[in-house]
């Protein structure tokens, strides 16, 4: 540059040096009088040598203004073109998703991230800040704005926000995003720089670890976090108890923490259950003791004490957790039960015994009743009160005989718990049972539809179904209705091994609300009928039980009644 300017100057000099000769040869040529011509080109030259220095001053001065003014835009071009490489780098380094916001022109670039992280290709990225405030859940939009703009304004030294971001499959992630405001020389806010974070796990992380913190301070079980290693023979210090334990225990949280839970162990504790507890511990291995504690007022209780521990990622323990509860009230409600049970099995057992001496004691004189009674039916008794007298005397000893038979077998029946089975052709029952009751039958000339196509082989006892069905189509017979003629309508179905057979008929029926809970109980009555003895559902449900079965019933009063019966084929 400095050359250039002597240049200039040279260039100036010859230049005006040779307009003044051109000049001063005019003059010359055309002027008569040369006397001062001589000192008027003297004096000219004198102003061109004089003003070339002048002009060689001014360029040198310029030329180092340009060469200071040049120097500092290279290094601005550097320090620029340095800027964005590092930009490019960390853009191409980082797992985060970088954004650049020109926020005059509102004009948005991404990086890949944009992509890796939420999944959107090149032709679903906006270029402006709608498109990203579009992708801020609603929720969080709200709080988000009101931020970003605060910081945007200067409000705020720094920006950073936590919010979820929609994917390109409509899910979304919850991210970190952080960034910096670029200013011009007034200090007005330019461009904005940020990079959003997927913080998805860590906040899953924590929203699971709040639900384990919930979870621990509102189980009514006593909770303890204890220390993963302690001295030989002594348990670990206590690090956290949740609000129960200190429910329990009536120790305050302070008073806990820092201690090792042998203080609540007192004179009546079972030293031998501490001493597992030790070498549990010192084995590192899961344990479970009962033994008493004490409280702060020095109260007894009866406490399930567990001790688990606890393994960090590099497979080193790290703590315990132990589990208390108070079984004091469990362990008494046990003892009462068993007592219960004692009592229960005995009177069972008496139940049994006076059972078998009531029917024994009865049927021999009842046997001789009955002996007298059937002599007397062959003498002629022309009085028809006393006639009368021994015909219901004769029927009250029938049903003390048939009552008598009922609770043998009811004892039977509670006795054999598991019975030998065959197959059963479903057919022969019934036309047996149907046999057995052919007078009952035909005085109350019933209509009955037998349909066991579906079912016609049952593996049970063969005893008990001719029971139960002889039960259940005598109790049709004696409670049909007087208002309507009687049918009665049995199908059996099969569905893979359970066989149904259903039971209805049209008869006077049961009030289920007022009776449903007692149908099936001992010596329970719903009708005034003479023959009604309160046992026949009784042994039926029991029958069908011990067979490995169920019965239910559906039932209204003047319509009808019908019983499902379920088998196992087992």
């Amino acid at each position: 540059m400095k050359n250039q300017s002597n240049q200039i100057a040279v260039i100036y000099i010859l230049i005006l040096m040779f307009i003044s000769i051109v000049y001063y040869k005019s003059l010359q040529n055309y002027t008569i009088d040369n006397s001062h011509q001589y000192l008027y080109f003297l004096k000219d030259v004198v102003f061109v040598l004089f003003s070339g220095i002048i002009l060689k001053l001014i360029l040198s001065q310029n030329s180092t203004k340009s060469t200071a003014i040049h120097l500092k835009l290279e290094d601005t071009i550097k320090e620029i073109k340095e800027s964005n490489d590092k930009y490019d780098i960390v853009a191409k380094a980082t797992s985060d998703t970088i954004w650049d916001w020109k926020i005059q022109e509102d004009s948005f670039n991404w990086n890949k991230g944009i992509n890796n992280i939420f999944g959107y290709k090149e032709n679903q990225i906006g270029d402006n800040s709608n498109w990203w405030f579009d992708k801020i859940h609603p929720e969080d939009s709200i709080k988000m704005s009101v931020k970003l703009y605060s910081f945007l304004e200067q409000k705020t030294e720094k920006w950073q926000d936590e919010y979820r971001f929609k994917c390109a499959d409509n899910t979304y992630k919850y991210v970190l995003d952080k960034g910096f405001l670029l200013k011009d020389k007034n200090g007005k806010a330019v461009r904005m720089i940020g990079a959003i974070q997927d913080i998805t796990k860590q906040k899953e992380e924590e929203q699971r670890l709040k639900l384990l913190e919930t979870v621990i301070t509102q189980s009514k079980d006593s909770i303890l976090i204890i220390e993963g290693q302690s001295p030989e023979e002594t348990i670990p210090k206590i690090i956290y108890a949740n609000p129960a334990f200190s429910v329990m225990s009536g120790y305050s949280y302070n008073e806990i923490i820092g201690k090792s839970p042998d203080m609540f162990i007192g004179e009546n504790s079972d030293l031998k259950e501490y001493q597992k507890l030790i070498k549990a511990i010192n084995d590192k291995k899961e344990c479970q003791i009962e033994t008493i504690s004490y409280t702060k007022n020095n109260e007894e209780y009866l406490v399930r004490f567990s001790m688990i521990p606890v393994y960090n990622s590099e497979n080193e323990l790290s703590h315990w957790i132990s589990i208390q509860r108070d079984i004091s009230q469990e362990k008494k409600q046990e003892i009462e039960k068993e007592k219960l049970i004692v009592e229960l099995i005995q009177k069972n057992k008496d139940l049994k015994q006076f059972s078998y001496i009531t029917s024994h004691n009865l049927r021999a004189p009842l046997s001789n009743l009955t002996g007298l009674l059937n002599l007397i039916e062959d003498i002629p008794i022309e009085n028809l009160e006393l006639k009368e007298i021994l015909g219901g005397f004769s029927k009250s000893t029938h049903l003390l005989n048939e009552t008598i038979n009922d609770l043998v077998k009811v004892i039977v029946i509670k006795e054999n718990s598991s019975l030998q089975k065959e197959a059963i052709q479903l057919e022969d029952v019934f036309a047996k049972v149907i046999n057995q009751l052919s007078f009952q039958i035909e005085v109350a000339k019933p209509t009955i539809n037998i349909n066991l196509n579906e079912a016609s082989v049952l593996n049970s006892n063969k005893a008990y179904l001719e029971s139960i069905i002889l039960n259940l189509i005598t109790n049709s017979l004696k409670f049909k209705s007087e208002n309507r003629a009687l049918e009665i309508n049995i199908t059996a179905s099969k569905i893979g091994n359970i066989t149904t057979i259903l039971f209805s008929d049209n008869g006077i029926g049961i009030d289920l609300k007022r009776n449903r809970n007692k149908v099936f109980g001992l010596y329970q009555r719903f009708h005034n009928h003479s023959d009604s003895r309160g046992l026949g559902l009784y042994l039926v449900k029991s029958q069908v039980e011990t067979m490995g079965g169920t019965i239910e019933i559906e039932s209204e009063a003047n319509k009808g009644t019908t019983f499902t019966l379920t088998f196992k084929n087992t």
